[in-house]
């Protein structure tokens, strides 16, 4: 029988997308007042892997990845998508009915071992959570590299992003150090 461990806590990122810096920064001010202060912004990226958010906000996508100062366990991850789900909506408009979003706010997690991504969507690699929320193991760190999935997305997988995710994972594993010697999560 194996033993229950001590929970390691894990590093809130959230990956955005929108047509204007000036969007970033007001959603980034407003989960900076639910998450605190944020210790890692990437570059500003364009995203050019989908036309899938067009019909809906715009063309000439951008993208931007945050990270948190403070880490939080892994169960918090509903709660991080119940919000941005709401800041999507403050800064959206509402056209017939139908709510046309302004900036698309993904919250997930990384750890030693993994990058999980919240969602509402049910598909069958993904994990019913509470609350209409799934979570998702969208890339996995092995043998000194994040890999993805059958389903990870393009995007994740780009060596941009990928990159992106390596220098937050530095922070993370800095951030757990002292823990780190009892941390039995396999990173090969």
């Amino acid at each position: 029988m194996g033993e229950i461990r001590e929970l390691v806590q894990v590093k809130l990122i959230v990956g955005q997308i929108a047509q204007t810096p000036e969007l970033f920064e007001e959603a980034q001010e407003r989960l900076c007042s639910k998450f605190g202060a944020v210790d890692y912004e990437s570059p500003i990226i364009l995203f050019s892997y989908t036309d899938y958010y067009e019909p809906e906000m715009g063309k000439a996508l951008l993208r931007k990845f945050i990270a948190f100062e403070k880490l939080i366990n892994p169960d918090e991850l509903v709660e991080a998508k119940l919000f941005t789900q709401k800041i999507e909506s403050q800064m959206g408009e509402r056209k017939n009915g139908n709510l046309k979003r302004k900036i698309n706010l993904d919250p997930g997690y990384l750890n030693l071992g993994k990058l999980v991504l919240a969602t509402t969507k049910d598909h069958q690699h993904r994990l019913y959570l509470r609350d209409g929320i799934f979570g998702e193991v969208t890339l996995r760190y092995k043998g000194g590299t994040y890999a993805g999935w059958e389903w990870s997305y393009p995007d994740y997988r780009s060596p941009e992003y990928l990159n992106i995710f390596h220098c937050i994972r530095e922070i993370y594993r800095d951030q757990i150090a002292p823990a780190n010697t009892e941390i039995s999560v396999s990173t090969q």
